[in-house]
């Protein structure tokens, strides 16, 4: 057994468990390999090691092998090539303003800061939002909490483009809301964190559990509050035997506060907005940003509102590896938002004067204010004014030569870099779309 496993990363972990177990080879020959939690404990908690809702989690040797794991009962899980995430198509439909919301006579919810899953479903209720997207009555909260599946047998397809058999027996699930209306059941997924996908067994263990206990149909949905912006997406099972029969039914956006953004809006921050580094490497201590979502960035600034995070605990929360936590923390040092410092010998990361202040923001003057932010480097300025003009975003081949123009990092990093650059461009053009 390795020496100080709780030091152990969950990719050296795995590294250490496949090898020993033999796994790609049971994995090829077998399509599969079952395995106990006390086989995982040997190495790392399971906790750690199983649960991973994005693929931003996987460790690497998971993700380079094509390696992914269910949950099978309470204590085993089992292994294959298996397809297990459904991706979060991006933010760029109209958002709907819930107008008539009266939320003043709770003096128990904060609109402005919505710090958990658990009080942005609250809001989904109390606003109306709910019942407007399923276009019901009123939704009653009658379940949630973690349970047991029961037993189900179930197929799932895999990298190799065959379907895999998986057998279930009273695994654990998480819900994060269950209502019930005069037409139907609703289970309810909840994120107050940005991602590019999600992990479909947290729809589909609820949904087979429930399945046979009621007679209503069951509506599935998944909700994401980010940036003062709901994120509604109802999913079905074609075949509910087959996990991968998942295919997106509607989606719809709302907010509680006006979202309304427009070009002249834009044109007037890049008018008065100074410009005020060009990103010279040898001018500073900042890295270039090698963060592509801005929206990802967003959300790790209302998660550090009043909580500051080690680095772990952002990869933690975010669903991020190690790396992409630095990775995020300087793209928001880069715009002055995030800082560190030591505490009880621990680096924590936490908001700036200024990003407490962007946080406090309403949507529509924090994202000008953040535009301003971007403005402010050399980088964006040219661009951004082609960008407006053209309405066309940039060549990345020419992104790639301003920053060599610029001396913003390395040789080797420009390309991964440039699609950094490009991603907040999208971002700031797509605000004129929302």
């Amino acid at each position: 057994m390795p020496q100080n496993k709780e030091n152990l990363s969950a990719n050296d972990a795995w590294k250490a468990i496949i090898e020993k177990y033999h796994i790609l080879e049971h994995i090829e020959k077998d399509g599969c390999f079952p395995i106990k939690a006390s086989q995982i404990k040997e190495f790392r908690e399971p906790r750690l090691m199983a649960k991973w809702d994005s693929t931003d989690a996987l460790p690497e040797v998971l993700r380079k092998n094509k390696i992914n794991i269910l949950p099978d009962s309470r204590s085993s899980y089992v292994l294959g090539d298996f397809l297990l995430y459904q991706e979060i198509p991006p933010l760029d439909e109209p958002v709907t303003r819930m107008e008539h919301v009266e939320l003043p006579d709770y003096e128990s919810i904060d609109i402005n800061n919505i710090s958990s899953e658990a009080n942005a479903i609250n809001v989904l209720i109390i606003s109306g939002i709910l019942n407007d997207f399923l276009g019901t009555g009123e939704n009653v909260s009658t379940f949630n909490g973690r349970m047991g599946t029961g037993c189900f047998t179930f197929e799932v397809d895999t990298h190799r483009g065959i379907k895999q058999k998986i057998c279930v027996n009273n695994a654990q699930c998480e819900i994060d809301g269950g209502f019930e209306n005069e037409a139907s059941v609703v289970i309810m997924e909840a994120k107050n964190v940005v991602h590019e996908d999600f992990h479909i067994r947290q729809l589909y263990y609820p949904y087979r559990l429930w399945k046979d206990k009621v007679k209503k149909p069951i509506r599935l949905i998944f909700s994401v509050y980010s940036n003062r912006i709901y994120r509604l997406f109802e999913y079905r099972f074609k075949i509910p035997e087959d996990y991968s029969s998942i295919e997106l039914v509607k989606s719809k956006n709302y907010s509680l506060q006006d979202t309304k953004i427009t070009k002249e809006d834009l044109w007037e921050v890049r008018n008065h907005t100074t410009t005020r580094t060009d990103d010279d490497m040898n001018d500073t201590d900042i890295p270039f940003i090698q963060a592509n979502s801005m929206d990802r960035i967003i959300s790790l600034l209302e998660n550090l509102y009043e909580n500051p995070m080690t680095g772990l605990q952002i990869a933690e929360l975010m669903d991020f590896e190690p790396r992409q936590s630095d990775y995020y923390f300087n793209a928001g040092r880069y715009l002055g938002l995030f800082e560190k410092h030591a505490d009880d010998k621990q680096r924590i990361v936490s908001l700036t004067p200024l990003g407490e202040k962007v946080f406090r923001l309403n949507y529509k003057k924090r994202q000008l204010k953040l535009v301003e932010l971007i403005l402010e480097h050399e980088i964006f300025g040219a661009f951004f004014d082609s960008m407006m003009l053209t309405g066309q975003l940039p060549d990345k081949n020419k992104i790639a030569d301003e920053m060599r123009r610029l001396h913003v990092c390395n040789e080797s990093q420009i390309v991964r870099r440039a699609g950094s650059v490009s991603g907040w461009l999208k971002w700031m053009n797509n605000l004129t779309n929302l």
